[in-house]
């Protein structure tokens, strides 16, 4: 129990892998001892997560639980892992996600069941060593790590398409990945260190070692590492193939949590390491996150098929994300931060219904629905209140974040923040649509009369995700007063690399030097 205590970080990291490797021991017959393992060691790491969550300290700056512990001596690497605010809710919702994506894959997945529980596992541990690494070194190698389980999750349990759409989203990635890489090796050319606290004190401030160029292309190659696995436009072609083509699982982690590691990156690595290139190009992403939303929405609405429907709807929440994340203040990037867990849930939770509704009908064609209120009165009453909070409505956890981005760009640029809270509207539009000719109305089809509503395993799946809709949109304050330390010290590394607004001006300029301008207040909305 003391190590545990003392190594809470590495208990959470390798609980998955210990889970894996004791599948790999099984006998593949046996599937029911299988699902029960799995699901065991993913209610573990989720458990322990929360013991994290629960133990971190919002007074505390800088990160918490940190191990160190020397992997490599020559070039230094470590074993370096800690957390802050971000990334323990990163975790929280990683570790939340993965047993319900296993619940949802009970009965569905018998081909080769073994493999694929051994894959989800893996997939978790990645995920989690990409949020908790801060040896970048170390950080690329979960990085790439996570993308293996998820090639063959979809590639072997996937639809009809799904060699396509494996290929399509590993050559996305991969792309990305390897101009990462190549900044990453620059980075410890010039401080000699892979360690990101290291490097965030060489690169950043007036004793920068880089000079504004070298700045530029580093935060470019970072950038588009990231762009490309939130997925923000124009990078995102990959993500809707990859979604309809992925089992129900699949598509959670992948909506749910990898995902977020493209926004994790940003805030992690873009903004505090190369703040001044970060400001420069700041509006001009703003304005590619606002095109995300709206153009995710309204392509959104002519979907015919109900799982490429919620697919390009995440193309336009992640659009929110990155909007708040640039606004450069507060409200924006706590917004922004909060609406990466709400989106994990609510989306995963869409997710889960529509593999429920596709195991019934083997379709996903919203056409060969309609009326299902009457045979499936419990699904129906889920799926109403998941799109809810989908949308933002007032007391979800959807809500509570896209208030904040909203507030955010506002405050930021009037503009952007009119044209995020259009995004609002044409999202009710498209979802309040599919759930009218989904849900309400006559029978349209007579197989639809015979669907068996939900099953106790699937009422306890959605059951647990409600809690979490309702309990994030009414009371978000232990979420936030977790991010506020994050976001202060993300904040003051812009402000440190003297990064100011133009006197009298109520919008960020591009970056001007100190004399030229007030600086930029920090405010918190906890402190409220």
């Amino acid at each position: 129990m003391d190590w545990i205590q003392d190594h809470l970080l590495t208990a959470i990291l390798f609980t998955p892998v210990v889970g894996a490797v004791s599948i790999a021991l099984m006998n593949r017959e046996k599937h029911g001892r299988i699902r029960w393992l799995a699901l065991l060691f993913s209610v573990l790491a989720f458990v322990l997560a929360a013991v994290a969550f629960s133990k971190f300290s919002p007074d505390q700056p800088g990160m918490q639980f940190v191990e160190r512990t020397s992997w490599i001596s020559s070039p230094h690497i470590d074993y370096f892992i800690g957390a802050d605010g971000l990334s323990l809710l990163m975790v929280l919702l990683s570790t939340f996600l993965t047993p319900l994506a296993i619940l949802a894959s009970w009965e569905s997945v018998e081909h080769q069941a073994k493999e694929f529980f051994l894959f989800l596992l893996l997939l978790e541990a990645g995920t989690l060593g990409v949020f908790l690494a801060l040896d970048l070194f170390l950080f690329y190698v979960f990085w790439e790590a996570m993308l293996i389980p998820m090639y063959f999750l979809i590639g072997i349990w996937g639809h009809e398409r799904r060699i396509y759409a494996t290929v399509k989203f590993i050559l996305f990635t991969m792309a990305g990945s390897v101009l990462m890489l190549v900044g990453i090796i620059y980075l410890y050319h010039v401080t000699g260190s892979f360690d990101w606290e290291t490097i965030l004190t060489r690169v950043s401030g007036p004793e920068s070692v880089l000079s504004g160029t070298a700045q530029t292309w580093l935060f470019l190659a970072f950038f588009v590492a990231f762009a490309i696995k939130v997925p923000l436009f124009p990078f995102h072609t990959w993500l809707p193939d990859a979604h309809v083509e992925a089992p129900t699982a699949g598509s959670v982690i992948l909506a749910g949590v990898l995902l977020k590691t493209g926004a994790y990156g940003l805030l992690r690595f873009c903004l505090p390491m190369f703040p001044e290139a970060a400001q420069a190009y700041g509006p001009t992403i703003s304005v590619l996150a606002i095109v995300g939303i709206l153009y995710g929405g309204l392509v959104s609405m002519v979907q015919p098929d109900l799982k490429k429907l919620v697919a390009y709807s995440s193309v336009s929440h992640l659009g929110f994300i990155v909007l708040g994340i640039f606004a450069f203040n507060v409200n924006g990037i706590q917004g922004a931060i909060y609406q990466m867990a709400s989106h994990g849930v609510s989306t995963g939770a869409l997710f889960i219904l529509v593999g429920m509704l596709y195991e019934r009908r083997h379709t996903r064609l919203i056409r060969d629905f309609g009326g299902l209120a009457t045979p499936m009165p419990r699904l129906s009453a889920f799926f109403v209140l998941v799109a809810l909070s989908s949308l933002g409505l007032p007391l979800l956890n959807g809500f509570v974040g896209e208030f904040l981005i909203i507030l955010g760009a506002f405050k930021a640029r009037t503009l952007f923040g009119v044209l995020a809270a259009l995004g609002v509207v044409v999202a009710a539009v498209y979802l309040l649509w599919m759930i009218q000719r989904v849900l309400f109305g006559e029978v349209t089809h007579e197989e639809n009369r015979r669907l068996r509503d939900c099953k106790p395993r699937e009422v306890f799946i959605l059951a647990v995700l409600t809690v979490a809709i309702v309990g994030m949109g009414v009371y978000p304050q232990p979420f936030l007063r977790r991010l506020d330390g994050t976001t202060r010290q993300i904040l003051t590394r812009l402000d440190s690399a003297r990064i100011y607004y133009v006197q009298g001006q109520d919008t960020p300029s591009l970056p001007v030097r100190i004399g030229k301008g007030v600086p930029r207040p920090i405010e918190s909305c906890c402190s409220r």
